[in-house]
């Protein structure tokens, strides 16, 4: 059937090329997103990627699968967007309300998360025979952001040998490198990333009634505004971010001092409408509009639970939340 739509796609037929590349659209969206970093840059880096498949019909020789063949345009159009100059860094905004001085400046500040609901919709999570990472590890945030601090090269390398599961012959294929090049570049991104990520906890499994326990207790404290409850609930050694603001808080007693301030400035949060995002529990964050007495989306967040409590909260803008279908605005209760 595949050769079939292949041969009817090879001749111009766009409804054959739609429904040949449509199996793959979820996982190749995803590949660039690991790469990216940003589901922006990975929705328009898939464009390009469809695009540059449908143009390359005629010189795909069937040496590889079209998954195979279609995970190699992926990534070099993500290495390409990469390289760009348009991922330069670009001014940090100003914050809402003033913060108090950070733990350190992250320097991952593209960063957006990634809804589940998409990864609902991939019809094989299954990675390859090499992989390392499972499904679920490989999207967290935590994996991600780790990922974006290694090299181009290293980081394909990385994606294409310890989640994707390729062979080191066919991963060298895929990226036009040497097997020796390609051995070297993951033995260096391997060392990278476990420093980087050295000292994570297991998340608790989804859905448990553990992760449900934690949840209830969080909303209600944060809802509250209750900053003792919040850090009680938190591991020691906890992260708090928020992209693409660079302020990063570590430890119970920077995040508190970060509550403290930011609860202070009126900034009341009137609900928060469960999501989930990266394989992690999520919220819409909503605030009570004084003039209109509205609840106005003012963010997502994202958490990591650990069997030790909190281990990580990540804010992100509005702009997201489209993306989870979380809408602007809300009746008051």
């Amino acid at each position: 059937m595949s050769g079939d739509l292949l041969q009817r796609a090879r001749s111009g037929d766009r409804d054959a090329f739609a429904e040949l590349v449509e199996p793959y659209r979820g996982e190749l969206q995803l590949l660039c997103y690991r790469m990216l970093g940003s589901l922006q840059d990975a929705e328009d880096t898939l464009q390009e990627v469809l695009l540059a498949a449908w143009l390359g019909l005629d010189g795909f020789e069937g040496r590889s699968s079209v998954r195979t063949w279609l995970h190699r345009i992926a990534t070099n159009r993500s290495l390409n967007a990469l390289r760009s100059a348009t991922r330069k860094p670009v001014p940090a905004p100003t914050p809402a309300v003033p913060a108090p001085e950070p733990s350190r400046l992250g320097e991952v500040t593209w960063l957006q998360p990634y809804p589940d609901l998409l990864l609902d919709n991939l019809p094989d999570q299954t990675p390859g025979p090499e992989a390392r990472y499972e499904s679920r590890e490989a999207v967290s945030l935590a994996f991600i952001t780790a990922v974006q601090l290694l090299p181009p090269n290293q980081r394909a390398v990385l994606l294409m040998r310890d989640v994707l599961g390729y062979h080191a012959a066919e991963a060298a294929d895929l990226l036009g490198l040497t097997e020796s090049a390609v051995t070297s570049a993951l033995k260096r991104a391997r060392a990278t990333l476990q420093a980087t990520r050295k000292g994570d906890r297991p998340a608790l499994p989804p859905d448990s009634p553990a992760e449900r326990a934690l949840t209830d207790r969080f909303v209600a404290a944060f809802t509250d505004h209750d900053v003792a409850a919040l850090i009680a609930l938190m591991t020691d050694d906890v992260w708090v971010r928020m992209p693409p603001l660079p302020f990063e808080y570590r430890g119970a007693q920077a995040v508190r001092r970060f509550f403290t301030t930011v609860f202070a400035q009126d900034c009341t949060i009137g609900r928060m409408i469960p999501t989930r995002a990266n394989g992690q529990p999520a919220w819409g964050e909503y605030s009570r509009d004084p003039l209109t007495g509205l609840l106005r989306c003012t963010g997502i967040v994202v958490a990591a639970y650990t069997p030790a409590g909190i281990s990580e909260l990540t804010h992100f803008e509005t702009t997201m939340a489209p993306h989870f279908g979380l809408p602007r605005t809300l009746a008051s209760a």
